[in-house]
Order: C-alpha cells, then structure tokens, then sequence
C-alpha cells in the first residue's frame, strides 16, 4: 500500500451552471471497492435509470490505473487514501453539473488497524444566479479512538464554516457508537446541516444498530428520499436524496 500521490485523477468535462428552481439527484454509495466489477456497473447502471441523478458519491471505490473511468460522460474528481501502481482507492465525487474546484483531502490520523489514511473531497459546483454549492463527499475515520473522530470531524467543520452557500454533507461516516453519533449531531447543528430521512431506513448498513451512511443538507429543499436495496452487490446500500435549489 503506498500513501497518496499530489497528482489527482479528475475529469471536467461539464460547463453548465445549477439553474434557479432546478431540481436534482443525489446518489451517496460505499462501493466497497468492488466499483470495476461488472455485477457492480449493471447494478449501478439500473439504480441510476431508476434514481436519475447529477450527483454521485462514491466512498471505497476502486479505479484501475490503466481502465478508462468507468463513467465516461461524467466530470467526476477522486480523493484517494490508498494508491498502488495498479489501482486507486479512495472517495469519488461525479457530476453532470461543472465544477469549479475540487479538493481532496486526507485524515490526519492514520487508522489503527491498517495504517491507512481515510479521504474526503471537497467539490464546488457553480450556481447560475452566483455563487457554489459545495458537496462533501466523505468516507470518515474509522478504528481510532472517539477523541480522534471528533477531531478529524472537526476539520471539516472549519472548512463548511467559511461557505456561505448551499450545502450537501454525505458518505459513509462509521458512527457506530452512541458516542460518535452524537459528536456526527453536534457537528450537523454546528453548520446549519438537516439530514435527508430515508424513506427506506431498514435498507441502510447498521453496525451495532447504529447507521453508518447519511446525507445530509442546507438551503436546499429536499423532495425525495430512498435507500435503496442492492445488498447482492456491496454491503453497503446506496442513499438517494432529490433537492431543489
């Protein structure tokens, strides 16, 4: 396993601006590293015909070094925790809209287990009438001490404090205790964040019945919500929530 080059893959293919009034989907998914597989492109392929959506958010997605991304007409940029010379692993965020930055970002703490980092990414998505919508896509911190959790949520905390526009938090953020659930609160009142209900909540990968993956949002009126069940392809479910600038 070798630390994360400076050098992150991306794409930006997309100019188009978010529209006023514009609706648009959501999809949050822990890939389970299982992203190149063709039972997990069939799958995908289906959910997104059923679910549309201009947001993808992948959490421990696997991308071969020398394969073609395996959405080709998405803008999409990869915040990687582990790269080795055949593959990246790491969080992707994708998008039909354009990206005007994206920023990747590694935990401070390396994880007790396997010494590696985890990844966030920061993008910012341009909105017609000014201004961004930023998107977080975040795979957090796990097998480390509540303390460190909190200090590592803390980060980003200080980075959605500086944005003063909409707000979309999601991924996979192992809050399997009671412990770091409420820290995971605290940090959602502290931004201004609410957090899209599934309407489908027994579809959502619980460890020791507490969820581990969220969405969540600000200044942007939610219209619909799903978890949705694919439990043949990863063991996570992927969350899909429809908003409204």
């Amino acid at each position: 396993m070798l630390k994360p080059k400076i050098v992150i893959p991306q794409q930006f293919i997309h100019e188009q601006p978010i529209a006023h009034g514009e609706a648009f989907g959501v999809l949050c998914w822990n890939t389970q590293k299982l992203t190149e597989t063709p039972q997990f492109q069939r799958v995908l392929a289906e959910v997104t015909a059923n679910y549309p959506c201009l947001f993808l958010l992948l959490q421990e997605a696997k991308l071969s070094t020398k394969n073609d991304w395996l959405l080709p007409h998405w803008s999409y940029a990869v915040a990687p925790n582990i790269q080795t010379r055949r593959s990246t692993y790491g969080v992707v965020t994708a998008s039909q809209y354009a990206f005007t930055d994206a920023q990747a970002r590694l935990s401070k703490k390396r994880e007790g287990m396997i010494a590696t980092h985890k990844s966030y990414m920061l993008s910012y998505h341009a909105l017609a009438k000014g201004g961004t919508l930023l998107v977080v896509n975040v795979h957090a911190i796990n097998f480390v001490r509540t303390q460190q959790f909190s200090k590592e949520i803390e980060l980003i905390r200080e980075e959605l404090l500086e944005h003063r526009g909409p707000l979309i938090v999601a991924g996979d953020f192992n809050v399997w205790s009671r412990q770091r659930r409420l820290r995971l609160l605290q940090f959602c009142r502290s931004v201004g964040l609410r957090q899209a209900i599934m309407t489908d909540p027994h579809h959502i990968k619980t460890y020791r019945q507490h969820p581990l993956d969220f969405i969540f949002y600000r200044d942007l009126s939610l219209q619909e919500t799903s978890a949705i069940d694919t439990s043949s392809v990863s063991d996570h479910n992927p969350l899909y929530a429809r908003f409204k600038l």
